[in-house]
């Protein structure tokens, strides 16, 4: 065939081999999903165990979710209608050399589990681990290590995919490429082709997008899929490739005076890390992953009592504090590591990614203040990855409060902003600017070496969601005027303000691109109804 062509097959197993309930505690278990939208609605939930089950489910349903772990902060996994298809019991894990098949349905922690057995390990996971493998390709996840690994769509090699048709795409990367008219054409089993004009919109040009459809001259079609929320078809498997032996991880907490002095620290440690990789030095320092919490993150902590709990404190003049992800070669240990601490102010001690780590953070008068948790300590470690978890979960116990004794109908109001890091100072003064207008509260955290911030909106009013959402959207259309993209790593889902920044982003005609696709795909518009594209 020719290579913008691919021929899809009939699915295979035992179209029986599911379980179907109508039950309706069962379907009140999967009517929410991580972002609490309300109004979730399903007939029936399925657990399929093979891709012919995954098929008969589609043919005979009128509507269908797909769903994993109903981990989205987008209401992408809350269901509208119809049925709501489980990928729970997709679990197979194939593991062969730099390679790992698993199925729709495998928590990323239990990958990483099985793949430390072989000495590999999946560098790009999200913050939460719990999510399966099916939702971080569907969304194209990404996440705090995005800086140095990418996001999902860099590591996947192969899907496998049921359409709405019931046919099913295996595809391999490089497999169907769109032809110079942008088009791709796939044959289904009954002969029929559906021919597929790939947008042609310019999606900006940062580390993490999940916005929409994929677009690209001369794209994969395996790009289009990625990313695309379960709208196009609902992924059974996926491969991914892995790496060898995980290094060695110290994760350095520092607080900073002043977030113009937090973006100048993380500006040199971003610049040392491309410098090493460059260079393949193995004494440069390798900085995987920088969080960033400014100050009202940090007044969320210190609220909560999360910073007595977990035993870390900062100087009364922090105003910022980075979370930093720094790899070291593997036999890196705790008693190697704090006797190199111990001689950073030493101009004869030995060139270490540990002294050049450390004297880094002197030239930049904070690493006095600086706690690290050394390789094998995961006690250490775990608590410092709690102290950054604080904060959401601080800001989302606010708005739960808020919910409950002052309005029914307030809501999570969250930005999930990317900007090309040389312009992040104007995005945060963008962000501080919109919301101080408007008298709102709010906190900034995020993933600071990509440049993607999470504004949210801490509410006391209904009011305050209703301007929440008013900045949100106008720092939306700066962000993308700086560059970047207003919708980073979370997907579209059904969020009214996210489907709004998406019109945004690439006006009307991309919308009807996009609208398109999947007329082409999803003729009946069956699949994950009211993600993406209003209901």
């Amino acid at each position: 065939m020719a290579a913008h062509q691919v021929r899809a097959r009939p699915p295979r197993g035992d179209a029986t081999d599911l379980r179907l309930t109508g039950d309706a505690d069962a379907i009140a278990a999967h009517l929410e999903d991580a972002a609490h939208v309300r109004g979730g609605q399903a007939d029936a939930v399925a657990w399929p165990r093979c891709e012919a089950a995954v098929a008969t489910l589609i043919r005979n349903s009128s509507h269908v979710l797909a769903v994993g772990a109903q981990s989205s902060v987008t209401g992408g996994a809350t269901p509208a209608a119809g049925l709501i298809l489980s990928a729970a019991k997709l679990t197979g894990i194939q593991l062969y050399g730099d390679h790992a098949r698993v199925g729709a349905g495998v928590p990323l922690a239990a990958l990483q589990a099985e793949l430390s057995t072989r000495s590999r390990w999946y560098p790009p996971v999200p913050t939460f681990t719990g999510a399966f493998a099916g939702g971080v390709v569907a969304t194209n996840a990404a996440g705090a290590a995005t800086f140095k690994y990418g996001s999902t769509r860099d590591w996947v090699e192969a899907l496998t995919i049921v359409l709405a048709s019931g046919d099913v795409l295996e595809l391999s990367r490089g497999e169907c490429v769109a032809d110079d008219d942008r088009r791709v054409e796939i044959k289904g089993v009954d002969g029929r082709v559906i021919s597929i004009t790939m947008p042609s919109y310019r999606m900006p040009d940062v580390p993490k997008r999940s916005a929409g459809y994929f677009a690209a001259p001369g794209m994969d079609l395996i790009d289009l899929l990625i990313g695309s929320e379960g709208t196009l078809g609902v992924i059974v498997d996926v491969t991914f490739r892995v790496a060898r032996t995980p290094p060695a991880v110290a994760l350095a907490f520092v607080p900073v005076a002043s977030e113009p002095a937090a973006i100048a620290l993380v500006d040199e440690l971003r610049a040392a890390s491309h410098a090493t990789w460059r260079a393949r030095d193995p004494r440069g320092i390798d900085v995987a992953a920088i969080e960033h919490m400014d100050r009202r993150s940090l007044g969320v902590i210190r609220e909560d009592g999360a910073d007595r709990q977990l035993g870390v404190s900062w100087p009364a003049s922090t105003t910022a504090a980075l979370l930093v992800q720094l790899e070291l070669p593997a036999q890196t240990d705790a008693e190697r590591l704090f006797e190199e601490v111990g001689q950073a102010r030493d101009p004869g001690a030995p060139d270490t990614p540990i002294v050049r780590f450390c004297r880094l953070l002197d030239r930049h008068g904070v690493l006095d203040a600086t706690e690290l948790a050394p390789p094998g300590d995961r006690r250490r470690a775990q608590a410092l990855l709690a102290l950054r978890e604080a904060v959401p979960t601080g800001v989302n116990e606010r708005v739960g409060v808020a919910k409950r004794t002052i309005d029914a109908a307030i809501e999570k109001t969250p930005g999930d902003m990317i900007v090309p890091f040389d312009s992040l100072r104007a995005m945060l003064a963008v962000i501080r600017e919109a919301f101080e207008r408007r008298c709102l509260d709010y906190a900034v955290w995020g993933h600071i070496s990509d440049g993607n911030m999470h504004p949210n909106v801490i509410p006391r009013s209904l009011e305050d969601v209703k301007a929440g959402r008013e900045a949100i959207l106008e720092i939306g259309r700066e962000v993308t005027r700086l560059g970047g993209c207003p919708l980073a790593e979370h997907g579209v889902g059904r969020s009214a303000v996210k489907q709004a920044q998406l019109r945004d982003l690439y006006g009307a005609e991309g919308i009807e691109q996009m609208r398109a696709v999947k007329r082409a795909l999803d003729p009946e518009w069956k699949l994950a109804p009211g993600v993406i594209f209003p209901a």
